[in-house]
């Protein structure tokens, strides 16, 4: 079992209400609303574009890139309906006081300019504490969804050596965050033996704690005998000239097919495009778990947030590392 467990938490900001809050929402211009329903479709279709700008310093030094693409996307909402809508997306990476950053937003508006569905993502890689937000736009019936997601950082606890009767042992320490819409988070830390058995637990600000009085009897880890290997004999294929043809025809059938649904879906290129910009920007050691937590939240059926957040993985891919995570993401 490894001997450190990273802690995972999402940053709580107490939300304050303030004195505009309990004003009405600003009303829209009745002459721009009569400008945008006065647009016709195929005056729209001549807004599709796609260009690349260079950011600079004010002394003409380049620090990044900006790429703005709008055209033709097809989009399924929450009732299984396809349609085709105006689809956008832009993006931006570039460094500033050679700091990386990093922004994304994809888009869906309707043809009166409505915003159907959006996801921002904005990325600023400190070296102390690196920070990301997410946000995420649904349309549902005249109202709008918003999902935001704020992390900051990671910290691992470690292992620690503890006193438990006369005896010295080691255990690692699990952090746990209880989040409330009121009131502040409360904490727990869990110091705990090799085999899971739990030692202490310390409530952060209470002046007491609990612990175990004696070392417990360690479970030990059973062993498991190899799997049988038989040898398996080499079909060369490629010498089989109906296994062949039919291996040809698959690949220029499967060609087709991905090329005309790349073609139907040009929003599945921007996507790809911007998980390899943030990829690249957060060079994670493990791929498959920055993957799951970038496009978790494009899932339209996503279970809700649990309130002990920081207790579960933002990902079920995610394992325990013996040395703990340089501070990718929170």
């Amino acid at each position: 079992m490894s001997s450190k467990v990273q802690s995972k938490g999402f940053k709580a900001k107490d939300h304050q209400p303030s004195a505009q809050e309990s004003l009405p929402p600003p009303e829209a211009n009745a002459e721009a609303i009569n400008f945008l329903n006065s647009l016709r479709q195929e005056e729209l279709l001549t807004l599709f574009f796609s260009e690349t700008l260079v950011m600079v310093s004010d002394t003409g030094e380049p620090q990044g890139e900006l790429t703005i693409e709008v055209q033709r996307g097809k989009y399924k909402d929450q009732f299984g309906v396809t349609e085709y809508f105006p689809f956008v997306h832009a993006f931006s990476h570039g460094s500033m006081d050679k700091i990386l950053c990093g922004n994304s937003i994809l888009g869906y508006l309707s043809w009166k300019l409505e915003v159907v569905e959006q996801h921002n993502k904005e990325f600023i890689k400190f070296h102390a504490l690196p920070m990301e937000r997410k946000m995420s736009l649904l349309k549902q019936d005249d109202q709008l969804a918003m999902t935001r997601i704020i992390k900051e950082g990671e910290q691992g606890l470690g292992s620690q050596t503890i006193q438990v009767g006369h005896q010295q042992v080691e255990a690692f320490i699990v952090e746990q965050t209880v989040h409330s819409e009121q009131g502040i988070p409360v904490s727990c830390q869990f110091h705990l033996l090799s085999d899971g058995h739990l030692a202490k637990r310390i409530q952060v600000g209470s002046p007491g704690c609990c612990m175990i009085t004696k070392v417990p009897t360690l479970r030990e880890a059973d062993d498991i005998e190899p799997h049988p290997v038989f040898e398996k004999k080499p079909l060369v294929w490629e010498e089989d000239m109906e296994l062949y043809s039919k291996f040809v025809d698959r690949k220029e059938e499967l060609r087709l097919s991905h090329n005309s649904y790349l073609r139907q879906h040009p929003e599945a290129e921007a996507l790809i495009s911007d998980f390899l910009l943030f990829l690249l920007l957060h060079q994670p050691a493990d791929v498959v778990t920055f993957a799951a937590e970038y496009f978790g939240p494009f899932a339209m059926r996503r279970p809700p947030t649990p309130s002990l957040r920081s207790s579960n993985r933002p990902c079920p891919f995610h394992e325990l590392e013996p040395e703990g995570l340089e501070g990718e993401e929170g």
